[in-house]
């Protein structure tokens, strides 16, 4: 089965064994309800009647596996599950009564069975950044240091026949064969040469292209020239030394060896010192004579004293094989030939069958004469001869791999051919040599391997294949049968791929995978266990890399068979994705096309096309080649074809791992490649990557802004001269085409997600980096002090839209107090043109700037032109955009400076830093008066920067010149309709002796072209490097952890089921037992609570942004931190997300800024998952935003809102704004509730006393308006506002109770929009928190004189709490928050006195 095939079954198995677990469970347990209305349902939502549940033994799978499905099929979630039962839940409006049908009131639960923020992007956003496929380092170890080659053979043999040496005394019949040639068959001197020109010819069998010399029974003379010109020819190549002395003595023990006087009268001995200085460096030595190891030992003594050899290479190459150990003799048996170790070495498939022969049971049937006669040749696989030497080559090959240390195989096995080959054929002479007791001698020394299993494998194939020897023999029609060795090791391979892992041993099959490769019949099958094995994780790919599978993959993208191709892909992304520089080694093969044609493939699925598509963007990262040859094969088409959707099924085009990689392709080929932004543009690139940026996968998104951000040419605006005409038409189109991309850029500065915010920082700082003098020249001219006065007006503003009457900043929020730095005075001293008078420094805006106000618009256009005309403003030849582009960019940039997650508050500020701009950071608005931030002013202008100055920033510093005088571009024409809402805020003093610090002005920089090295200031974008580790992960397998989670959620359900059921009997009239009482320790009281639904926690926070975490059984503090560095805005609210899982705590701010944290209760180690700004802009004359926020987990959403004019409905799975419903009030939100039970509905009270029912589903989003608290007002006299509000417990959407600062509390039915069916009268004037239970008919209420009530659903008042859970049992302080626990009778009240009390039902509240 392909890999692809392989992949889609995993996809499609998963997804139905799911859907029907998730149906089975539907069946069991009674659906009651699930509405069609919903747009983003959850797919399979549990209504579960609790006592069924209770009392019925579950199947263990149903809910874990309804949890999973949740988890592998969240894209999905716009698509509703065909097995639910669904009754609709329509508001049918009859006579001013809202009508609810189809929702019997009954006691239930809802148990959501989604999961957000999980993916692999909150992991740790802030913290690091994971890197891409690595360019070198500890994962190219696999790569060869230095691919060698053997150039030079001298072949010494020292024979002389029919002469036995005086130190042998031979047996007889005695071995005799030499390169098996019988020396006595023939005459002496013809016998040697035969014999020379044999083994030069066995010798060529393994390395064809080498050089070959040999010396016949040669003088030391002889010899030393033999060597010398070897090494000449050689030049840096290897050197091979060849020597058989069976006709000297044996070696000396100095490790002399032999050779001959000229008259043949003497044995002259020469020093492998000597001979070692004649070869040199890189070399191996072959002795094939007895005492062999007394040469290696003198070898190794050489290197000890002389570590670098007399070429000069440190440390020395220099490998010895020899034919047996010091002390013994070479078998003599004539079993074996005289020479049998060269034998072994040069003939391994003859000796080793002539060797098993004699010990198999074929040895009957076979006679040495047929094994001469096998048919075929060596280099043919479909032969018998051809299927015999590729089994040997992958049983050696194994048992090295397995045996040996890597980076000793690697050098052995895969640097030299020679070489490799060498060290096969002498695993063969140790296991025949060993059988005559005779050990050969290596250096590097070999552990032992003549016992390896796979010696029997070898075995078993061999007498398989030489069973059909003889009818191979005697018919030449007959077929030869393939042996099935190969199928037997890939089937082998994959138990140990069902079965092993990264802690076991590593499969030691994996070399025959490797030579099964060069066979097509089982290519397929072993590319498919290949890719299995390499899904395993970078230890696997790393692994197959070193056993040398690269050069066999590379060369496979030359076959155009198309059932490979799916699976080729996919073994090439693994590989990428571990080790990047495999980029030359693909463009230089041309693999590059490969992928571009598989891309343009219709037929694949997007997945394996996503892949592709990474391949080619590893192929262009960095790598001018690559993106050279890239762009020749058209490329840039095929991606925006694709991205546009134009030949691709409907299907095809919403897979959002295909387009994340499209884009990051697209933008990886335009990095810094002016040729290949140029295309793009051409091509209309803007155009297709917009619709990108509302994508509702935020990888997606952020993949589509980096794309954007590289086709901003970073040298555009800085590099020309001023008086350069060429460029004119292509700067025109330029402009057009930057305008766009800007334009597109800023529409996703309010994006949920900070990975898009992060990929919007670099992009913006490289759109600073190329228009760096007229955003620094606006930059300056918005924040230039009044001459001669301390800083008395700076400007903040927001941007008016009348699309819901109120000011939003457009998506950009407003420029905090910014300041200067420097030194004014002097450079408008220096150019007395800019008076005193000109609108630049009298009201320090430019016309069309988001700062300009009335004074600027109306003052004397002639200055200005004044200015222009006489010289001081003159860039007309340098190219730039308008100028309220330009502002609106500098309003982003501030934004992002004061973005909710620090990560990207840090990219911004340094993105404002490239314009000069410079932000003065203060901690506290109570800590320091110079702040000059007032009590009661914090406002969104100053959540994290209380002032901008403006400086002379790293850019000026590297490339400005500090003589430059300060000077303005052009401006243009007034704009009175872009802003109309300024608002000036007095937000800093300036101490009068920063005024004269006399710092040089260098505000324009260099004219010239930026160099590299201020480039290198830029931040980098890290989108590339998170979407890269996808790809490193297990694509093949769901992880075990999946099965964790399930099953630890599936005993979270049980716990909470049993609890709810208790609950839901409960009256709940002893509610006022104390059980702990926590000081916080918190300077301005608890502002907020909640309890952990399973386990004894509580989590409290202040208004000054503090988190405390607490475990009120062990009375213990578990955690606590900073929700950020700005105390001044104040926690609103937290909520609890996926509290059956690893639960985040979201915090909300009350300048609407979320945080969403992770591992919050261990000490130290929270992490932030995500952070976002949820509410934009607000209502003319607030003076701060009083965010009001509730979560609703089965949908998903967050909703939020407070001082204006709509509800913004937030989609944390997607981190994106799903609508914005208008509120239909001229006031504000007070109080807010999400249905706990259905998905898209929440209630809102108001500041007016009104309570609203608003559901996404329906049109304009409003249900019903009712006024309960009027008349409790004017009983009680009081404020009307909405304090608290929540729906009833149960599954009835129409119930809903309200209370009000009065002191009254509403019990509403939305069927009824007259009156409240029950009012009670809890506090007068004086309630100040409302806690309704989840599940248990319980509500209680707060005041601030210093009591807690609780009341039934009927109205019946249960119980009063005055006091605190202390020995002296002294009273609570003014109540501050109440919080009820979710799954039992449980209530944490906080106060004003920063106490926080926890009070039960019974006095051991169950865990």
């Amino acid at each position: 089965m392909a890999l692809g095939d392989l992949m889609e079954s995993r996809f499609s198995q998963s997804q139905s064994s799911m859907v029907a677990a998730v149906s089975n469970h539907l069946d069991r347990y009674s659906i009651s309800h699930h509405s069609n209305l919903n747009p983003n349902p959850n797919p399979n939502p549990s209504f579960v009647v609790v006592e069924d549940v209770v009392n019925r033994d579950r199947d263990s799978s149903s809910d874990s596996v309804a949890g999973v499905q949740r988890r592998e099929n969240h894209s999905n979630r716009d698509v509703e599950d065909s097995e639910t039962v669904a009754s609709t839940s329509s508001y049918g409006v009859g006579n001013g009564n809202a009508v609810v049908t189809g929702i019997p009131a009954t006691s239930m639960a809802y148990l959501p069975q989604n999961l957000v923020l999980s993916e692999l992007r909150h992991e740790a956003f802030e913290a690091c950044t994971p890197s891409g496929p690595a360019e070198i380092g500890l994962v190219s170890k696999w790569r060869p240091k230095d691919r060698m080659k053997t150039g030079c053979v001298a072949l010494v043999l020292c024979l002389n026949i029919s002469v036995d040496p005086p130190d042998v005394i031979k047996i007889s019949p005695c071995a005799r064969m030499e390169c098996w040639i019988d020396p006595f068959s023939m005459a002496p001197q013809k016998a040697l040469e035969t014999i020379g020109k044999t083994l030069n010819f066995q010798y060529e069998r393994w390395q064809p292209k080498a050089k070959y010399k040999y010396q016949l029974d040669p003088t030391v003379e002889e010899v030393k020239k033999l060597c010398t010109s070897c090494r000449k020819y050689a030049k840096s190549e290897r050197v091979l030394f060849h020597y058989n002395g069976h006709g000297v003595p044996k070696p000396t023990a100095n490790g002399e060896i032999w050779f001959f006087n000229r008259s043949y009268t003497q044995y002259i001995p020469l020093a492998v010192s000597d001979l070692d200085s004649w070869v040199k460096t890189p070399s191996i030595y072959v002795f094939d004579c007895s005492a062999a190891g007394m040469i290696v030992n003198a070898f190794i003594e050489l290197q000890d004293w002389n570590p670098s050899s007399s070429s000069g290479t440190s440390p020395r190459d220099c490998i010895l094989l020899a034919a047996c150990e010091a002390h013994e003799t070479l078998p003599q048996s004539h079993e074996f030939p005289a020479d049998v170790f060269t034998s072994c070495l040069t003939t391994p498939i003859k000796i080793a069958l002539r060797w098993f022969c004699t010990r198999s049971l074929l040895h009957e049937s076979l006679d040495y004469s047929l094994i001469d006669r096998i048919p075929g040749r060596q280099t043919d696989r479909k032969t018998l001869l051809g299927e015999l030497n590729w089994i040997f080559t992958a049983v050696t090959d194994t048992i090295a791999w397995n045996v040996l240390p890597h980076d000793l195989f690697q050098r052995l096995f895969r640097q030299d051919l020679l070489v490799a080959s060498l060290f096969r054929n002498f695993l063969l002479a140790e296991r025949i040599m060993r059988s005559a007791n005779c050990s050969p001698v290596s250096y590097p020394m070999l552990p032992p391997t003549h016992q390896h299993h796979m010696w029997d494998a070898w075995d078993m194939a061999a007498e398989i294949c030489l069973s059909q020897l003889p009818t191979l023999l005697e018919d030449p029609n007959a077929e030869f049968q393939p042996s099935p060795f190969f199928t037997e090791q890939l089937t082998a391979f994959e138990v140990w791929l069902d079965h092993g892992s990264e802690l076991k041993k590593p499969p030691e099959q994996l070399p025959i995978v490797l030579q099964v490769l060069l066979s097509q019949c089982h290519r397929f099958r072993a590319l498919v266990l290949l890719g299995r094995f390499l899904d395993m994780g970078p230890w696997a790919v790393d692994l197959a890399l070193s056993v040398g599978i690269f050069p066999y993959v590379l060369k496979l993208l030359q076959t155009t068979t198309p059932e490979l191709r799916q699976i080729l892909v996919f073994i090439w992304t693994k590989i990428l994705a571990l080790d990047k520089s495999c980029q030359v080694d693909l463009v230089k093969d041309g693999g590059h096309t490969y992928f571009i044609r598989f891309l343009d493939s219709v037929e694949a699925y997007p997945e394996q096309r996503a892949m592709a598509a990474f391949v080619l963007t590893v192929i262009v990262d960095g790598h001018r080649k690559g993106q050279e040859a890239c762009i020749e094969a058209n490329l840039i088409d095929v991606c925006l074809k694709h991205l546009q959707g134009g030949s691709v099924p409907n299907e095809n085009q919403t897979e959002p791992l295909f387009l994340q990689w499209l884009c990051l392709c697209l933008g990886k080929l335009w990095e810094d490649f002016t040729e290949a932004q140029i295309i793009g543009l051409q091509a209309n690139a803007p155009t297709v990557f917009s619709p990108l940026l509302s994508e509702p996968q935020p990888e997606v998104r952020a993949s589509a802004v980096f794309a954007l951000g590289t086709l901003l040419d970073v040298g555009f605006d800085s590099s020309r001269d001023v008086g350069d005409d060429e460029h004119d038409d292509d700067d025109d189109e330029k402009v057009v085409a930057e305008n766009s991309i800007v334009k597109s850029l800023l529409n996703v500065i309010s994006d949920g997600s900070p990975l898009v915010r992060a990929e919007l920082a670099v992009a913006l700082a490289r759109f600073a980096f190329g228009h760096n003098r007229h955003l620094k020249s606006l930059a300056a001219a918005y924040w230039k002090p009044q001459p001669n006065s301390v800083l008395s007006s700076l400007p903040s503003f927001t941007v008016r839209t009348s699309v819901s009457g109120y000011n939003t900043p457009n998506q950009y929020s407003q420029i905090g107090p910014l300041s200067r730095v420097g030194g004014d005075n002097q450079s408008v001293a220096r150019d007395e043109r800019v008076s005193s008078s000109s609108p630049l420094t009298k009201s320090s805006i430019l016309h069309g700037s988001p700062l300009s106000d009335d004074s600027s618009q109306h003052s004397d256009p002639g200055v200005l032109n004044d200015c222009i005309s006489n010289g001081v403003v003159n860039h007309a030849k340098s190219r730039h955009l308008d100028n309220e582009l330009y502002s609106q960019c500098i309003s982003a940039m501030c934004t992002l400076a004061k973005d909710s997650s620090p990560r990207i508050s840090g990219l911004g500020r340094r993105v404002l830093s490239i314009i000069g701009v410079e932000p003065v950071v203060t901690k506290s608005a109570k800590a320091t008066t110079t702040s000059g931030v007032r009590a009661g002013e914090s406002s969104v202008t100053s959540n994290s920067l209380a002032g901008l100055t403006r400086s002379s920033s790293w850019f000026d510093m590297n490339g400005g010149h500090p003589s430059l005088t300060f000077r303005t571009p052009p401006v243009s024409p007034p704009k009175p309709n872009y802003l109309t809402g300024i608002r000036r805020v007095c937000s800093l003093e300036f101490r009068p002796h920063l005024m004269d610090s006399g710092l040089s002005d260098p505000i324009l920089g260099s004219p010239g072209v930026p160099g590299s090295s201020d480039r290198s200031f830029l931040p980098q974008s890290t989108i590339y490097n998170w979407s890269c580790s996808h790809f490193s992960k297990p694509l093949l397998t769901v992880t075990d952890s999946a099965d964790e989670i399930a099953v630890k959620r599936e005993e979270r359900e049980k716990l909470a089921f049993k609890h709810i059921t208790k609950c839901q009997r409960s009256s709940g009239s002893n509610l006022h037992n104390p059980i702990a009482r926590w000081d916080t320790k918190f300077e301005t009281g608890a502002k907020t609570a909640l309890l952990q639904p399973f386990s004894p926690i509580v989590v409290a926070a202040e208004e000054g942004e503090s988190i405390r975490i607490w475990n009120y059984e062990d009375a213990t503090l578990l955690n606590s931190f900073n929700n950020h560095n700005y105390p001044n805005k104040g926690i609103s609210k937290l909520c609890l997300v996926n509290e059956f899982d690893d639960s985040l705590l979201l915090v909300a701010s009350s300048d609407g800024s979320v945080r969403i944290w992770k591992d919050y209760i261990s000490r130290g180690k929270q992490k932030l998952v995500t952070a976002f700004s949820s509410i934009h802009g607000h209502r003319p004359g607030a003076r701060s935003v009083s965010a009001v926020v509730d979560w609703q987990q089965q949908s998903g959403y967050m909703y939020a809102s407070g001082e204006i004019s709509s509800t913004m409905v937030w989609d944390l799975d997607k981190e994106q704004l799903l609508s914005s419903i208008p509120l239909a009030s001229d006031c504000s939100i007070s109080a807010l509730a999400a249905s706990e039970v259905h998905g898209g509905q929440y209630a809102a009270g108001f500041v007016d006393g009104s309570v609203r029912l608003y559901d996404i589903r329906t049109p304009d989003g409003l249900v019903c308006v009712t006024r309960p608290h009027t008349l409790g007002v004017e009983r009680t006299g009081g404020v009307e506002r909405v304090v608290g509000i929540g729906f009833q417990p149960g599954l009835d959407l129409a119930k809903i109770v309200s209370a009000s600062q009065a002191g009254d509390i509403q019990f509403l039915d939305i069927r009824n929009q007259s009156d409240a069916y029950l009012t009670i009268d809890a506090h007068r004037g004086s309630l100040t928190a409302l806690a309704i239970h989840r599940h248990a008919p319980l509500i209680a209420s707060g005041s601030a004189k210093q009591l807690i009530k609780v009341f039934n659903l009927e109205g019946e008042q249960l119980g009063t709490i005055r006091y605190s859970p202390t020995f002296m049992a002294q009273k609570i302080g003014p109540v501050s928050c109440l919080a009820f626990h979710p799954y039992q009778i449980l209530l944490a009240a906080g106060s004003a006195d920063a106490c926080v009390s926890i009070y039960a039902d019974e006095i051991s509240p169950p865990r």
